[in-house]
């Protein structure tokens, strides 16, 4: 089995996929590293991609408006190794509707493209219900 495939095996978004199907998605990741407080994606920027944390935390936040009318951040969640984000792109391709910031250095995520998974979905459909059947379960 690959490092990646060994990786998607550990997070709940690809639980109960099979190894031939890890290795069919893992076919796909890419790996990107980012530094502490770095921008993986701004709210309200367009959705295509899929986030698998490999390594550090990511904070996802919401800019609100706070009582004296000024902007600020509001953290969400900190996700850690295993978590993934950004799958509401594999569903509607909206916009962002948080950002997601990197909060330790050498963050290691695996992103994969929103178009050749759900092409690996409609090609395997087993493949495609567990993944939709998880994302729905999350």
């Amino acid at each position: 089995m690959s490092t990646f495939s060994q990786l998607l095996k550990q997070s709940d978004i690809f639980y109960q996929f099979t190894a031939a199907q890890l290795e069919l998605v893992s076919a796909l990741c890419q790996e990107r590293i980012f530094s502490a407080g770095e921008l993986i994606f701004p709210e309200n920027s367009s959705s295509t991609d899929l986030y698998i944390i490999v390594r550090g935390e990511v904070d996802v936040s919401l800019e609100i408006v706070n009582a004296a009318g000024a902007r600020e951040a509001c953290n969400l969640a900190r996700l850690r190794r295993g978590q993934s984000f950004g799958e509401i792109a594999l569903v509607d391709q909206g916009l962002r509707s948080a950002s997601a910031r990197a909060v330790e250095d050498e963050t290691h995520l695996l992103m994969i493209p929103r178009e050749q998974l759900l092409m690996l979905c409609e090609t395997y459909p087993p493949l495609g219900f567990r993944l939709m059947y998880n994302l729905a379960a999350d």
